[in-house]
């Protein structure tokens, strides 16, 4: 006897396990179909979503009692056998009252949850590449399609959100049109829970996120694959991206924030954007917070005609272009991935220089760092992890640094 059984809506209970939520995904407020039920109000929301009946898996939770199950197993293969269904323990997403990331209490370690990262980054870098060629072959690209793939992204944000933003940062110039969706989506997702966003638009940030830049599908590829700055002419071409997009994604029945998102990620508070030079509060909340991210992953990632800035750097370059994001998000922005981001290069007063390994958790200012080489004598020395937000510690943030004012390059390996 199968451990899935469908049961009317109105029998569920704190303890069971949440197999597939019945109906419409947008008929529901969670981003994920599977979790443990352990809040009452969850259950509260479920029924108030209108769901009729839901599926519970009795092997991960509590089993139904005295209540007639109204389906068995729902997953036969062809052949009419039961399909095994995978063990691995899925996760909830927080409700919009919970906290937007984890304390240290709850968070997982950050080196296994970069691991984790890895993975889905390399799944999502699959996802995406195939979107593109689909828009290529003249097919349509379809919403629900991705949101395995945002839910798994969302997951390792609420983890340690340090690692998902951090790995996808990582990107060569060949990856770069694929993971750049992965990395703005999981931005997206981290930047909507630190503006505490409805669970709602939480999930269409990610989605929007995802699929923001897929007008570029229809790039020429000797423009969007260029190893040099473009021409005029050639940014003239590129700049209709966004357009392109938002007919692709509109024709693929997309919802409509989806479509702004991708439509006016590049429009500029002070109505030098593109493509219609919208202002303030002609551009919606989601396409000011795509403004953001998109631009953060693009100057801190590898580009054919420049090199990635340094994410303090470029936190700090950012704050200084006025009129160009707005401010209010740019501020969640930077609480979200922190002042001196995982891998940043800061200098210390103690006439060093380090690594951020682990933002901090209790102040933007104090994150944990590797010191590994010596300003003074301009040599390496031998690392040592720093937690400057420890009682005692006496040394501090000075400044964040560029890499190349150092000759220093690869210091993923002191992070990662």
């Amino acid at each position: 006897m199968s451990s899935i059984r469908c049961i009317p809506a109105p029998s569920l209970r704190v303890g069971m396990y949440l197999h597939k939520i019945g109906g419409s995904w947008l008929q529901h407020p969670f981003l994920r179909n599977s979790f443990l039920l352990t809040d009452p109000e969850d259950v509260r929301r479920i029924l108030e979503s209108g769901i009729d009946s839901v599926w519970i898996d009795e092997s991960k939770g509590d089993a139904l009692q005295d209540v007639e199950a109204v389906g068995e197993s729902l997953y036969p293969s062809p052949s009419g056998a039961d399909v095994a269904l995978p063990d691995t323990p899925q996760q909830a997403l927080p409700a919009a009252s919970r906290p937007q990331r984890p304390d240290a209490s709850t968070a997982t370690p950050l080196d296994l949850e970069i691991e984790r990262a890895r993975r889905i980054c390399l799944a999502g870098k699959a996802q995406v590449q195939a979107m593109f060629s689909d828009l290529r072959l003249g097919k349509t690209v379809d919403q629900a399609s991705v949101m395995p793939l945002v839910e798994e992204i969302a997951d390792s944000v609420w983890r340690n959100p340090a690692a998902m933003i951090s790995v996808a940062r990582l990107k060569t110039h060949d990856d770069y049109s694929y993971l750049h969706s992965v990395a703005v989506s999981a931005l997206m997702l981290a930047l909507a829970r630190q503006l505490k966003l409805e669970d709602r638009l939480v999930r269409v940030a990610g989605i929007g996120g995802l699929m923001h830049d897929l007008g570029k599908a229809f790039m020429p590829l000797e423009v969007l694959n260029k190893p040099g700055r473009l021409t005029d002419e050639e940014f003239a071409v590129m700049k209709t991206h966004p357009a392109a997009g938002a007919d692709a994604l509109r024709e693929g029945g997309c919802m409509p924030e989806v479509i702004d998102v991708a439509l006016h990620h590049h429009e500029r508070m002070d109505g030098r954007g593109y493509p219609y030079g919208l202002r303030e509060d002609e551009i919606s909340l989601l396409a000011r917070m795509g403004a953001v991210c998109d631009v953060y992953d693009a100057v801190t990632s590898i580009r054919p005609y420049k090199r990635p800035w340094d994410p303090a750097m470029a936190m700090r370059e950012m704050a200084r272009w006025d009129g160009h994001f707005d401010t209010r998000v740019f501020n969640a922005f930077v609480k979200s991935v922190g002042i001196y981001p995982l891998g940043a290069l800061v200098r210390l007063a103690s006439d060093r220089l380090a690594v951020v390994v682990e933002p901090g958790t209790d102040s933007l200012l104090k994150p944990k760092v590797r010191a590994f080489y010596s300003t003074r004598s301009r040599e390496k020395i031998l690392p040592q992890v720093i937690d400057l937000a420890a009682p005692g510690c006496r040394d501090s943030i000075v400044s964040p640094e560029s890499p190349e004012q150092w000759g220093l390059s690869n210091l993923e390996a002191l992070w990662l």
